[in-house]
């Protein structure tokens, strides 16, 4: 293989990865989960290179869109914990 095919055969397996994510399903949403962690881990980069500004700014970026994409499981996980809180209030009061 010559050395200009591997950034080709990556950007294959990267177009590829994308169609499968618009195929939805659990496997769509975990590529959909891929941006933010990338521009966490650029910030990560910057960060460990001694440019804090912005490795910070990155870091936050990718912190916001990961928790707009978790938002929905996010909510799941509460109303999961108001319920089971709800009920062991119920049984104590037994």
């Amino acid at each position: 293989m010559k050395k200009n095919n591997g950034l080709a055969v990556v950007l294959i397996v990267i177009g590829v990865l994308l169609l499968f994510g618009k195929l939805g399903s659990l496997f769509g949403f975990i590529l959909s989960l891929l941006i933010p962690v990338l521009v966490i881990a650029l910030g990560v980069m910057a960060w460990r290179r001694g440019n804090r500004f912005v490795g910070g700014v990155l870091g936050v970026i990718g912190g916001l869109m990961l928790l707009g994409k978790l938002s929905t499981v996010l909510f799941w996980i509460a109303a999961i914990g108001v319920i089971l809180f709800g009920l062991s209030m119920i049984r104590r009061n037994n």
